[in-house]
């Protein structure tokens, strides 16, 4: 009886940790990221293995899909479904591609988590600054953060400066096919260009 007791008793304590787990707030979120992110960056990998380490981070704790379809705008509503899945596909190889490249060349990255700001269920913004060194200014860097499903937030987009990422994409893929006269076809070109390099 006692025997079953303890087993109660662990199975509940077990259950109330990892509950706990299931659960992090976006600034705790947003510190375990980038913490993970800084050792690759400061280890001695070489540049190859930091980017299959960066691009894995992407793809675990950003809304790929979400910022994928957002940077389309009005644009997205035009795509058959074949394209939709082309674009999907396109969108992220581009997006861990570029996220992946920029990030590799800083091998001080330290970012301080300063506070968060919960818009509603669904956002918050977590402000953070990037360290300054004797080479590189500090820089103010917001993450927004997609908490729809609290066991799993993601980002949605990064606010450096004051400048959307997101909205700079967004405006430059539009750029990109109000020049072609509407073809979407035009963007897929522009994006496996970029891959192909």
């Amino acid at each position: 009886m006692m025997f079953l007791r303890n087993i109660f008793v662990s199975i509940i304590f077990f259950i109330i940790l990892t509950s706990n787990s299931w659960s992090i707030s976006s600034s705790e979120f947003i510190s375990s990221l980038t913490t993970e992110a800084s050792d690759i960056l400061s280890s001695k990998l070489s540049d190859e293995e930091k980017i299959v380490r960066l691009k894995e981070i992407g793809e675990r704790t950003v809304d790929i899909e979400g910022v994928g379809l957002y940077t389309l705008g009005k644009h997205r509503k035009l795509l058959t479904d074949n394209q939709k899945k082309q674009y999907n596909e396109l969108f992220k190889n581009y997006f861990l591609k570029s996220f992946s490249g920029r990030l590799v060349g800083y091998s001080d990255a330290k970012i301080a988590v300063l506070s968060e700001e919960i818009k509603n269920e669904k956002y918050t913004i977590v402000f953070t600054k990037l360290i300054g060194t004797s080479d590189r200014p500090e820089v103010k860097i917001d993450w927004r953060v997609y908490t729809k499903n609290p066991e799993n937030p993601l980002v949605r987009d990064l606010i450096i400066e004051g400048l959307s990422l997101a909205r700079t994409q967004k405006e430059e893929f539009n750029s990109i096919i109000v020049n072609n006269d509407g073809n979407i076809e035009a963007l897929f070109e522009n994006l496996n260009k970029f891959l192909e390099n």
